[in-house]
């Protein structure tokens, strides 16, 4: 099967394939990976990845300006139900708005919005960067299995998911209060945090989606 992860000019992409291709090489799979704005790739995938950075509204406008690319995310994930990790903004998107620099409709996806983060203590900065500790809402998810409570990722954000419903959220991070860091639903999930950044935890977070069968 292909893993496709899609270029719409909003992500770390060298960054990602990178780490892909190491969880595929490690686990002796057969498994290519390709970067790509070519939806008819994503509509032929196995497996989907959209990674993110930048600004809420500048990425959806992104991704709906490659002609086809929301119809094909569409026919594969939610209609075809194939594997599909967001990373980034690429999670936030999934939400119904985001509220960066006004108000932007996302995939809608998962019930919710993404707004500023608001931690309570005024001491700590935004955006949000470096290596904190993942707290685990749902240990039992696939994905997530052998990810340790306490191991740490890497995030760089301002903005986090608000998940209407509590059971879609995985995993949280503490940042002056707890802070969605994974949220996930059916062959859907999405890390707030980066994979691909995130050395050993990001690479076994790498390799349960890889062989994750929703």
């Amino acid at each position: 099967m292909s893993v496709v992860i899609i270029d719409y000019g909003s992500g770390n992409l060298r960054s990602a394939a990178k780490a892909f291709e190491r969880a595929v090489a490690e686990a002796g799979s057969t498994e290519t990976v390709t970067v790509t704005a070519d939806p008819k790739a994503v509509a032929g995938a196995g497996r989907v990845v959209l990674p993110g950075v930048g600004a809420f509204g500048d990425c959806m406008g992104g991704l709906a300006a490659l002609p086809g690319m929301l119809e094909a995310l569409d026919g594969a994930v939610i209609r075809g139900g194939k594997p599909f990790l967001g990373i980034c903004v690429g999670m936030e998107l999934m939400a119904e708005v985001g509220r960066e620099h006004g108000d932007h409709a996302g995939l809608g996806w998962i019930p919710g919005e993404v707004a500023a983060l608001a931690p309570a203590d005024a001491a700590l900065k935004i955006p949000h960067m470096g290596w904190n500790e993942l707290a685990m809402a749902a240990p039992g998810h696939p994905v997530l299995a052998g990810i340790a409570p306490g191991a740490h990722a890497y995030f760089v954000h301002s903005y986090a998911f608000v998940c209407a419903d509590s059971a879609h959220v995985l995993a949280t991070v503490e940042y002056g209060g707890p802070v969605t860091a994974a949220v996930g639903r059916d062959n859907m999930i999405g890390t707030q945090f980066h994979p691909e950044k995130s050395q050993a935890t990001g690479l076994k977070l790498i390799t349960n989606f890889l062989g994750w069968r929703p």
